[in-house]
């Protein structure tokens, strides 16, 4: 590709954004210029892009004029803001946030299941899905189109990373005390971490369940462009630092054999399957996911309580692919356009 695009990363010294500046270099995208953004506490210090560093400027006062394709993972509130002052200056903006998924002319994208829909953007703005819907679209949107999806029962072990630094740092933090026998008081999470689970992500809504298990509802209806897809989640939060599990339960309109799923899967974009009945044959957080691309499946099962059921288990990193990866890929089909 020989066109160059001047691109800006939001939120360039968070957890998700040097993630981005690593993927942007290592896909070799082409960017002429790199603008890396952040609050003005971070304005001045530096950021690692390739061999190089590059300056991190700050957002509030940056003139976008000239940016061509803009990263954002600064928060949603942050996204709102400044998302369409990028857009009106003629940027494509691709947010991480949650700011604009659920509006019905900003696309909703992830890169190996709707691509297509990257290009109808009204708004200049492309949404990315929440970690956890993104790695479960890659796994189903295979099993979707060949045999019809009615219900998926998910369960997620959602990793801290998911929540942020500071989490990440708690983990660690509660983990050294309680190994020395010392109390440990939670301040990210509402109850301890270490060697705890918890069953509860995102803020509680009036229906009883959370935001982010109503994410996973309204998402995956949009990404699939299909309304009659019925989605029971529950969310727990793991002792995990990097990468999301799912235990997945789905309901087909068609009948699919756990054979056949397996076969689908295993030439499905995006997709390892890693799924052998022995000690160990199955995807991980720690032995698989952490740092990887794929989206991983194993355990695939046919449901022995339903005819047209099966079982899968999705692992993917979420900082990775469930968050910088697919922005980036988003930026690649903009970047190859017509």
């Amino acid at each position: 590709m020989s066109k160059q695009f001047k691109v800006a990363v939001v939120g360039a010294t968070g957890a998700v954004g040097e993630v981005m500046l690593s993927i942007l270099a290592e896909r070799k995208f082409p960017v002429g210029e790199l603008v890396a953004l952040a609050s003005e506490r971070s304005a001045g210090g530096k950021v690692k892009f390739g061999n190089r560093e590059v300056v991190v400027q700050d957002l509030a006062t940056f003139d976008p004029t000239g940016i061509d394709i803009a990263l954002f993972s600064a928060g949603g509130s942050i996204s709102k803001e400044y998302a369409p002052k990028f857009a009106a200056a003629g940027a494509v903006v691709i947010d991480n946030s949650s700011a604009f998924r659920y509006d019905d002319d900003i696309p909703l994208v992830v890169s190996e299941v709707n691509p297509e829909a990257a290009r109808h953007r009204p708004r200049g703005i492309i949404a990315n899905p929440n970690c956890s819907t993104m790695q479960l679209m890659v796994a189903l949107a295979p099993i979707y189109r060949k045999a019809g999806i009615e219900r998926i029962n998910i369960a997620t072990y959602q990793s801290v990373s998911g929540t942020g630094r500071k989490a990440l740092e708690e983990l660690g933090r509660q983990t050294a005390a309680l190994l020395n026998f010392q109390a440990v008081e939670p301040a990210v999470y509402p109850v301890q971490i270490a060697f705890n689970v918890i069953p509860h992500g995102g803020d509680f809504t009036d229906n009883g369940y959370t935001t982010e298990e109503m994410k996973l509802v309204w998402e995956t209806r949009k990404i699939l462009g299909d309304e009659a897809i019925r989605v029971n989640a529950t969310v727990v939060r793991v002792p995990v630092f990097y990468g999301h599990s799912e235990a997945v339960n789905i309901e087909t309109r068609d009948k699919l054999s756990a054979v056949d799923a397996r076969a689908l899967l295993e030439t499905a974009p995006g997709v390892e399957v890693v799924d052998d009945p022995v000690g160990g044959g199955y995807p991980t957080p720690v032995t698989h996911a952490s740092g990887s691309d794929p989206v991983y499946v194993g355990r695939i099962r046919d449901d022995l309580s339903h005819p047209h059921g099966l079982n899968l288990w999705v692992v993917s990193d979420n900082i990775r692919k469930g968050a910088a990866l697919n922005a980036v890929q988003i930026a690649e089909l903009v970047a190859g356009e017509d």
